[in-house]
């Protein structure tokens, strides 16, 4: 095994085994996305009309609530698992990848903390 090669270096070293854990989370955020968003437009077109005291009403209810919530977590799951591969494929300086990286965790925890917090603010009742 020499080192004065590329494949020198890099040969025995293996697999991290990271990548089908990650493809399948992604899988799995894409499945989950596509029922709950199926399911919201379903709701929203059986609902009477689109004003907002109809819709803070339909929210209220436990069950659209809940799926709601679940909709934010999968969507802005799935949205950082594939930034999180672009960004790893496509920023080559450590630094500038741990930088963006962290920048695009804290965006995309601060934007599922607020979606969720907006709909559990409606469903309590505390935006009337």
């Amino acid at each position: 095994m020499g080192n004065g090669t590329s494949i020198g270096r890099v040969r025995g070293l293996g697999s991290a085994h990271e990548g089908p854990h990650h493809w399948m989370l992604q899988r799995f955020t894409a499945i989950g996305n596509l029922v709950l968003v199926v399911w919201f437009l379903a709701s929203m077109l059986m609902l009477p009309d689109m004003s907002y005291a109809t819709v803070s009403k339909w929210l209220a209810a436990p069950i659209p609530a809940a799926a709601i919530v679940l909709l934010i977590i999968s969507t802005f799951w799935h949205a950082r698992l594939g930034l999180q591969v672009m960004i790893e494929d496509y920023v080559h300086t450590p630094g500038n990848r741990f930088a963006a990286l962290a920048l695009l965790n804290v965006a995309l925890v601060a934007g599922a903390v607020f979606g969720i917090f907006c709909i559990v603010r409606l469903a309590l009742g505390g935006a009337a």
